[in-house]
């Protein structure tokens, strides 16, 4: 199926060469935009578009918990993190609450910031041992 909107080929074409940090990358940063349209979607007292904004974040951080490394030591932190962050946005959800859309938020960006230095570090040490070659 051919895309015929620019935009639109340009995000497939990033997601198929992303490689595994960046796809990470682009999930803290998807979830963080469906909590701010599920905050949105509140202030709007938009029912509908609130549950599926906050669902689709929902899926993101069940989908980090489900591949979550559990040979990392600090896996076991993370996935307390996960499952709480899971929690709260379930509650929010059902409660229309901001406050713990905030709070959420808070976590996720904490999460992608860090997932943001470590693929920086990352690219530098890979460019470092390239100019040893």
């Amino acid at each position: 199926m051919a895309v015929n909107n620019p935009y639109q080929a340009y995000q497939q074409n990033s997601v198929n060469t992303a490689s595994p940090g960046e796809l990470t990358l682009m999930l803290y940063n998807g979830c963080l935009k469906f909590i701010k349209l599920g905050k949105q979607a509140i202030e709007q007292k938009d029912i509908e578009a609130k549950n599926t904004n906050l669902l689709k974040a929902q899926k993101i951080i069940q989908e980090f918990m489900v591949t979550l490394n559990t040979d990392v030591t600090i896996s076991g932190d993370m996935m307390v993190m996960y499952d709480y962050m899971n929690r709260r946005l379930m509650e929010a959800n059902m409660k229309n609450d901001v406050a713990i859309l905030d709070e959420v938020e808070g976590y996720v960006t904490e999460f992608r910031d860090t997932w943001k230095q470590v693929i920086q570090l990352n690219r530098q040490q890979i460019h470092r041992q390239g100019g040893q070659a």
